[in-house]
């Protein structure tokens, strides 16, 4: 874990530099904060490793892997109390762990690689993507039961994630350069919409009320209760990854060249850029309490990056250089 100090006389001196998170051995390639709980929150990353880990939130310490898959690791989740972990692997399996232990609960089969997990906003649910094009929804209260199926895709899903409260409606995107909307009630898809590109991945706030969308070198803003696109931005790079920030006044997304933007949300523009990574950003988190996002790279590291550079949090130490000297 990397730790520094600055100069905080005078703002135009601070600058972003990431706390840097060791310990996988490939590449990164996704990542989940859980809510703010008694203890604080969590974060869990997804590497093609195999080895999910799971770090303090606030600064990246780590706590534990989970051990046990024997394939690379697409999808993780926490649920909401950060007791449950979900991962999804090349294995073809789905695995739910107590994090307290770090053992293996269930391990629940598919017909192919497992690319994401989601847990309901109640615990009750467990939503999986699977390359051989099938969502699976299981019940947590009845795990020996065989999973709801939805069919519709035609080609590999790279991820599914609850869009509503209830528990009731998902969100899914596809290789097949797709989005598409399911409605549990009912079975089937309700609405979708089609791109040029394949998406390359999907975030829904944690209020369910915005789903951002990466597809190309945009990112575009979806209002989930309207059904339509309200924003969108067009970065210099193909774009892989994105998240809002909590209050929705900022945003963070990054890919192929190695960068991450900060952007204004209300107008969609770039703030700034930072470096740090070296290969390719697969994926970007806010924490929860927004102070700081998580990003995951093709170089293997994670990193911790401030959203309001030069305030003391977490590991995070500003100090007076003159009282160094």
């Amino acid at each position: 874990m990397d730790i520094f100090s600055i100069n905080s006389n005078n703002d135009s001196s601070l600058k972003q530099v990431p706390l840097t998170c060791n310990g996988h051995t490939r590449p990164i390639v996704y990542l989940h904060f859980s809510t703010i709980t008694e203890n604080g929150f969590y974060l869990i990353s997804a590497s093609k490793d195999g080895q999910p880990m799971l770090r303090k939130g606030d600064t990246g310490d780590w706590i534990g892997t989970f051990e046990g898959h024997k394939g690379a690791v697409w999808g993780v989740v926490l649920n909401s109390d950060a007791s449950l972990a979900a991962t999804g692997s090349a294995d073809f399996t789905a695995k739910i762990w107590n994090t307290t232990q770090g053992d293996e609960l269930f391990s629940l089969p598919h017909k192919h690689i497992v690319k994401s997990v989601d847990f309901s906003k109640d615990d009750n649910q467990l939503l999986t993507s699977s390359n051989d094009k099938i969502i699976r929804l299981f019940d947590l209260n009845n795990i020996n039961s065989d999973p709801e199926n939805f069919f519709g895709h035609d080609d590999n899903i790279r991820q599914a994630v609850f869009s509503n409260v209830e528990g009731t409606k998902f969100v899914s995107c596809s290789d097949d350069k797709t989005v598409r909307f399911w409605d549990k009630r009912s079975n089937q898809e309700y609405f979708k919409l089609t791109f040029d590109e394949k998406p390359n991945g999907i975030e829904v706030t944690d209020d369910k009320s915005i789903l951002s969308i990466c597809y190309d070198q945009n990112v575009i803003f979806f209002d989930l209760s309207r059904m339509i696109q309200i924003k969108k931005f067009q970065a210099p790079t193909v774009i892989e990854t994105s998240s809002l920030h909590p209050d929705k006044n900022v945003f963070v997304c990054g890919g192929q060249d190695f960068l991450i933007y900060k952007c204004d949300y209300e107008r969609c523009e770039q703030i700034d850029s930072f470096s740090g990574h070296f290969g390719a950003v697969h994926c970007l988190r806010y924490s929860p309490d927004g102070e700081l996002y998580a990003s995951g790279s093709e170089d293997g590291t994670l990193r911790l990056w401030q959203n309001t550079i030069g305030k003391t949090y977490g590991l995070w130490k500003y100090v007076d250089s003159n009282e160094t000297e």
